[in-house]
Order: structure tokens, then C-alpha cells, then sequence
């Protein structure tokens, strides 16, 4: 309703009709809260993403057999869509008509009407269901949508009449899948692609080389397909072990351009955009292996088979490096007719072009200020490259080092910097930070899931990452394209694992990828989602979305247990045993008096639901009391002091977000007790793994004081041997103190002989034990 006059009242007159401008209020309010019932309450479709509006209709539409499809530009492939999951669900499929027909389904291109590309209006009543779109696009999205609202019930298939119009959020919406780790079927990839595009995930990238594996044919190169596309072994258990293991078989393989072709003709069928990923100038081990006059030292070289970060580059230096990957893009561009190519630029460390005579006759040559300067121009060289070929190029956000390429497209992987960084220097945007949408991340802390990378990323969590940051103007956010969930496969040697790190997390990142913000609401999610799963058959999916989760409350004297999972009931115990229906009902926090154990599970109608839950609890002095920092933690590690000392110890997955992390940098932090009191220990916890450039301290010292002025140091370590979790715990003669000071001395600079050498030493330390 639009109010196009104003009307003048004198101050009697407005006394006297106030009470009908209250009435009409409430009449407006009412029909606009009837009308955001009916387009958000209960009489929500259900689909997933969630459209910009839907408004439910009286009535439906029954399908059946005689019933008939008009597409009005043909549509056969959109048509075959349809009908194979018509047939799944009912046992009949619907022929196509030459023209509309009453009680019949009409798709319809209209590039007059006002949709926004990919946008589409569904409408469903008795009397039939169009689907107008303005572009193909659209009507398959349209398509998506209402295969979402057919139901079954007995022998009738039917349809809710609805009135819906939809348009993305974000042009970019998409899932990027690496097999150079470990590879994937045709057949399996293509399972995927059919769930990507159902849920309007409309970008598919393709990371296709790594130093573990070269996996596209490239036939002017054929050590690539003998050589670069095979390990000899591969890593067994996790890339923190130490010593590594392997299990000593060869594996490799790589897809053939005719599957490329394949695949990215089944993915465009989909309204899918296959986009290529060809490492440079860093994860090049897997070519160098094959072709070693490419790197700086001659080599010699080997398919990497372990995971991580290597100092064996392509060499900066050498014409015949640019020669080479010119003549692999040349084959690798007509199999994508995406615009874009992304060319990778990340982790490549500069240790080789350091002391190579080629790298720095470069860096002279180009008057390049240093290392840095030089992989600016080793991007730019291959953007002009690509750029002659009709390509726009595509990097991780290390690009941006040494200068950014002036057409290049930034993925912001290492958190929000450097998309934030990229759109200020007005380049384009997709964001994909690692600690909100990496799904090779554990997605539940139960100790039974599989080994996965790191991390922690259930599915609330990518659900409510918002990718456009606060910190960009109105005009700078317009360079953010979207957003992309990453699937790294190190930890992903089959199928059906990797299915169960994908989905249902990527459910959720099409929602962020398509729906408005404020229409975004997790509980309502959930409820569309476990309507959905019924599209998930023959997906091996995780379900732990429903699982239990604890939270230390109250600072730290009580701990909260909560689950999703509808109508049921939380059952635990503290004594140590697993718990039965008839153990105590949670209601509430449970207080916590002392270190112990607490166990839980699920149970609907007193039958055990899910997996046992078990949380590890430390109670000390020290629990809930206040911790002062002498700077933050940095990186994606927790950064809030209070975790210290909130009495959950850090798993020695680093994945419950209880560890607090330095970079190269010192940790000091002191604990205030509130009153003076007598201790006679006192503790750190100290995460250690060489291989995750995890390093105990230098030096741990131990101060107390009355007083916060005058610290008296009494307990000193230098010696720290233990892998893993190192539980620093010193005895004292009693003695009084109100705070206590912990200062932990940062290696800094990796030394040589270590992983990572020549790079900063990450420092990870958590509870805080004082008795």
C-alpha cells in the first residue's frame, strides 16, 4: 500500500482521529504480518536455497502421465532433467508439446520481463505450472526449484500451488574439488555435479596439478602422463606424525582430454562453469619430476608423497619454464571455454630463486625489487599470456604479494585480508576463506570421524559465514563475485569419504551463495534440510550436524550441552560410564566442582540416538579467572584470552578452537586469582608437531607476585621432547601468590633441518593449571 498525500491536523484534530491512525496501523501491520507468515511462517515451500519470496497458494497441481511439458526454445535437456526424477518418483515420465496447453507445465523465455539473470518466477496453481526466466539459466533453476516441491502420496504425485520469485545473491557460487591429492571417477564427479547444480551452485574449479600429481593430459608432454602423474608411495595417517609412514604403493592417474570434455559438457548441461586450475610458479614438484630442467637446482626431483609446502618451484628465471606452461595452457584452454583460468600463485616459497643465478639475473634484468617483485612478474607474464587468448586469470590471494596483476581476480583463502585488500584495489573477489569453508575441516569434535586436515567447520558454521566483509564501502563490495567452498583431498583417498566431507556442508554454502541475508535463519535450514536429504540418495552424507556440542558457561563453573537434533533428549553422566536412558536428564549447566569427565548421548523415546559424546574437563585455581595478554593471538587459532583458562583442554586435533596461537611471535599472559592464595603447582599445556610448524617455546618461565609490580620468577623450562600435547606441569613449595605470569619464548625462524625452515615457528598454548 503507497500513501501518496500528506495531510495536515491541528493538534485537537490529530487527538481526535488519533485513534484511527492506530487502528489503520494495526490493520497495515496485520496484513503485512499475514503476508510475511504466508512467505515465511508455515506455509514456506521448503526449498533449498531459499527463494526471495514465495507466497503459498490454495490448491495444487496433479501430475500425471498424459500431463505435458512446453518448453518454449525446445528444452529437451532440461526436459530430460525433469523427467528422470519424475520417473525415480513415480514410476512415469511426461512428454514434451509443440505448443502451451491448459493443465499442462509451460517454461518460458521472456528477456522482456524484469528477472535478473538466473532469476526466475515459478507460479503453480490447479490449472497448471509455468516456469519464465529471462535467460537459460534461470528456467534451470526454476526447474531445481520445483522438482523440490513435488510430492508423493500414495498414487498421486502433485505439486503445492505457490507463487515464487527468485533471483542469487552472488554471480559466483561456487565448489572447488582437488584430485591432484587424490583422484575421483568420472562417474563420481559427475554424481556431484547433478547436486551442485540442483542447489544453484552454478561454478565448478578443478585444481588439477599439485606436487602429489599431474592429473590432465597434455600431449606435447607425455612425462607428464608417465611421470608427473604417479607417486611412488603415499602418506599414511596424518602429515603431523612424525616420523612419516607410507604404505609404499604407487598410485596416480590422470584424466585424458576427451574426460575433460566430458566432464565440462556434462557440467554446462547443468548450467555449471568448469574452471581449470594449473599450479604456478609454487606445487610444481609433481612437473619437476618429469621435466627438471624447469626448476632452479636441475633436481633431481620426485612426485612428492606427502602433503604440505615445498621448496622446489618452477624457476623464475628460465625462458623454457614460460615456454612450457604456454604450451600446456595452449591445450588446456580449448578443452574450458570458461573466461577464466586460475593459475594458482599460492605457497611458493622463495628459498630456490634466493640463491639461483637464473632468478636473480631476473630480478636484475627487470630491475624487480626482490622474490617477491619477481612472482608478481611471473603471474603478470602468464596473465598477458592468457589475456591474448581471450583468459582472465584467477589466483589465491598470495598474488597480491609483490604487486597484483591489473586483471587478475583474487580467491581470498587465508582469511579476509586479502579479499578485503583485492576490492579496495578495485579487483574482483570470490572469498573462500580456509576457517569457514574449507570442507576437508573436521565437521564434528567426535573422536570417531575420519582423519581430516584440521580445523573445525560443522555445518552452523559455514552456514552463518557472511561473505561480504563490514570492512569494504558500498562501491568497494561490488567487487565481491561470491563465494566457494574448498575441497582439499589429502585426507580424502575414496569416493565415498570425500562425500561425507562435501555434503550436506555444501547445501549450506549454496544457501549463503544464493538467499539474502536477512532471510537466512539456521534453525529453519535445518528443517529444510532434513526434508531434503531424501535428495541425497546413493550420497554417503554426514549427519553430525545433529550430534551434541558443549560450551564452558558461567565463567567456567558450569558447562552446556545442546543438540539440534528435534525431540530429543540429552542423557549424561560424570562418573565416567557411558550413558543410559535412565542416566540424568540434561535440563540445565551442569556445575562443575572438580577435573573430570563428562559423557552424553542422545535418546528419542529412550533408544539411544547418534554418537557418545565426551568432553574432558580440567578445575583449577586458575578456572574463570581473568587472563591479561601482552599482545593477541594471530592466524585462525582462537584469539580470546579467557580460553586459557575456561576449563576445556585443546585437543590434539587443534580442532576444538582451544588453542591460542603465535606466529614467530613471544606469548605472555597473566593470570589474576583475585586474592592472594597459596599454590603449590602450576602448568601450561604445549602443542608440538614439526610437521605443522608447531615448535615448543625456547624458554617457559613461571613468575608470580602480590601485587602485579614486583614478579618473582620460580619455575624454569628449556626442555620440551614430547610430540603432540607437552602437559608442563611444575611442583612448588607452597607458596602465596595472587598472579601469576607465564612467559613462553617463540623460536621464531624455523630452523634448517625442520619443515618449513626459513619460516615463522607457530607457538600453541592453552589451559592454564594453577593448585
Amino acid at each position: 500500500m503507497k500513501i501518496g498525500a500528506m495531510i495536515k491536523f491541528s493538534q485537537n484534530n490529530f487527538i481526535s482521529i488519533r485513534p484511527m491512525i492506530f487502528a489503520f496501523i494495526l490493520t497495515v501491520s496485520l496484513l503485512f504480518c499475514s503476508k510475511l507468515l504466508q512467505a515465511q511462517g508455515d506455509h514456506r515451500s521448503g526449498i533449498i536455497p531459499r527463494p526471495v519470496e514465495e507466497i503459498r497458494k490454495e490448491g495444487s497441481f496433479i501430475m500425471k502421465p498424459d500431463t505435458k511439458l512446453f518448453f518454449a526454445n525446445g528444452g529437451k535437456v532440461k526436459a530430460s532433467f525433469f523427467n528422470q526424477y519424475l520417473k525415480d518418483l513415480s514410476g512415469f515420465s511426461l512428454k514434451t508439446s509443440s505448443k502451451a496447453e491448459s493443465n499442462a507445465m509451460s517454461f518460458l523465455i521472456d528477456t522482456a520481463s524484469n528477472i535478473q539473470p538466473e532469476g526466475y518466477v515459478l507460479d503453480v496453481s490447479s490449472k497448471g505450472i509455468v516456469i519464465k526466466a529471462i535467460d537459460e539459466r534461470g528456467l534451470f533453476y526454476g526447474l531445481q526449484s520445483l522438482i523440490q516441491l513435488i510430492k508423493k502420496n500414495g498414487n498421486t504425485t502433485s505439486v503445492q500451488a505457490y507463487h515464487i520469485e527468485d533471483a542469487p545473491r552472488f554471480a559466483y557460487r561456487g565448489m572447488h574439488l582437488d584430485v591432484a591429492r587424490h583422484m575421483f571417477s568420472v562417474t563420481a564427479i559427475k554424481k556431484w555435479l547433478d547436486l551442485l547444480a540442483f542447489y544453484k551452485i552454478n561454478t565448478f574449479h578443478w585444481h588439477l596439478t599439485d606436487d602429489q600429481g599431474w592429473r590432465i593430459e597434455i600431449k606435447k608432454y607425455p612425462l607428464l602422463q608417465s611421470i608427473s602423474a604417479f607417486r611412488k608411495e603415499t602418506l599414511i595417517g596424518h602429515k603431523r606424525t612424525d616420523p612419516h609412514l607410507f604404505d609404499g604403493k604407487r598410485y596416480g592417474g590422470y584424466y585424458t582430454q576427451e574426460e575433460v570434455k566430458d566432464i565440462v559438457a556434462y557440467a554446462a548441461a547443468r548450467q555449471i562453469t568448469t574452471i581449470p586450475e594449473i599450479e604456478m610458479p609454487g606445487h610444481a614438484q609433481a612437473v619437476l619430476a618429469a621435466y627438471p630442467n624447469l626448476g632452479c637446482t636441475g633436481g633431481p626431483y620426485q612426485t612428492a608423497t606427502y602433503w604440505g609446502v615445498f621448496e622446489d618451484v618452477f624457476c623464475a628465471g628460465n625462458e623454457e619454464t614460460f615456454s612450457f606452461l604456454e604450451d600446456v595452457l595452449d591445450e588446456v584452454i580449448p578443452l574450458f571455454p570458461s573466461k577464466y583460468v586460475h593459475i594458482g600463485g599460492d605457497e611458493c616459497p622463495k628459498t630456490r630463486w634466493h640463491n639461483c643465478p637464473k632468478c636473480q639475473k631476473r630480478i636484475k634484468d627487470e630491475k624487480l625489487k626482490d622474490e617477491h617483485e619477481l612472482q608478481s612478474y611471473f603471474i603478470e607474464r602468464m596473465e598477458k599470456y592468457l589475456h591474448a587468448k581471450g583468459k582472465r586469470i584467477i589466483g589465491w590471494d598470495e598474488i597480491l604479494e609483490g604487486g597484483l596483476a591489473p586483471d587478475a581476480t583474487v580467491m581470498s583463502w587465508r582469511g579476509l585480508e586479502g579479499g578485503i585488500a583485492a576490492a579496495k584495489l578495485k579487483h574482483n573477489v570470490i572469498m573462500t576463506p580456509e576457517k569457514f569453508v574449507y570442507l576437508d575441516y573436521y565437521q564434528s569434535l567426535n573422536t570417531t570421524e575420519p582423519i581430516a586436515a584440521g580445523g573445525y567447520l560443522p555445518l552452523r558454521k559455514i552456514y552463518e559465514y557472511e561473505p561480504m566483509p563490514d570492512e569494504l564501502s558500498k562501491s568497494e563490495q561490488s567487487y565481491i563475485q561470491g563465494v566457494q567452498a574448498n575441497v582439499w583431498s589429502e585426507y580424502l583417498n575414496e569416493a565415498a569419504k570425500a562425500e561425507y566431507m562435501i555434503f550436506p556442508r555444501i547445501i549450506a554454502l549454496a544457501e549463503t551463495a544464493w538467499s539474502r541475508p536477512e532471510y537466512k535463519n539456521y534453525p529453519d535450514f535445518l528443517s529444510r534440510l532434513n526434508e531434503n536429504l531424501r535428495f541425497l540418495k546413493g550420497i554417503h552424507y554426514s549427519t553430525s550436524f545433529n550430534e551434541i556440542t558443549g560450551e564452558s558457561v558461567q565463567h567456567a563453573s558450569a558447562f552446556k550441552l545442546s543438540t539440534d537434533l528435534a525431540n530429543a533428549e540429552i542423557h549424561y553422566t560424570t562418573n565416567g560410564t557411558d550413558p543410559t536412558a535412565s542416566s540424568l536428564k540434561y535440563i540445565s549447566p551442569v556445575n562443575i566442582k572438580k577435573s573430570g569427565i563428562i559423557k552424553a548421548r542422545l535418546f528419542k523415546n529412550r533408544k539411544a540416538a547418534g554418537k557418545l559424546y565426551e568432553q574432558t574437563l580440567v578445575k583449577s585455581l586458575a578456572t574463570g579467572k581473568k587472563v591479561i595478554l601482552a599482545q593477541p593471538g594471530q592466524g585462525n587459532y582462537n584469539m580470546e584470552p579467557q580460553i586459557l583458562t575456561n576449563g576445556i583442554p585443546g585437543s590434539p586435533l587443534y580442532n576444538n578452537g582451544e588453542w591460542l596461537g603465535f606466529s614467530g611471535t613471544d606469548f605472555e599472559a597473566v593470570v589474576d586469582l583475585g586474592t592472594v592464595q597459596a599454590i603449590n603447582e602450576i602448568g601450561l599445556n604445549i602443542l608440538h608437531y614439526q610437521w605443522q610448524k608447531m615448535h615448543p617455546p625456547q624458554v617457559l618461565t613461571f613468575e608470580i607476585s602480590s601485587d602485579h609490580i614486583h614478579f618473582q620468577e620460580v619455575s624454569r623450562q628449556t626442555v620440551f621432547g614430547k610430540e603432540g600435547i607437552d602437559q608442563v606441569l611444575h611442583k612448588l613449595n607452597p607458596i602465596k601468590a595472587r598472579y601469576i605470569k607465564i612467559k613462553a619464548t617463540n623460536v621464531g625462524i624455523i630452523p634448517n633441518g625442520f619443515y618449513g625452515a626459513g619460516t615463522k615457528a607457530w607457538l600453541l598454548v592453552d589451559e592454564i593449571i594453577i593448585n
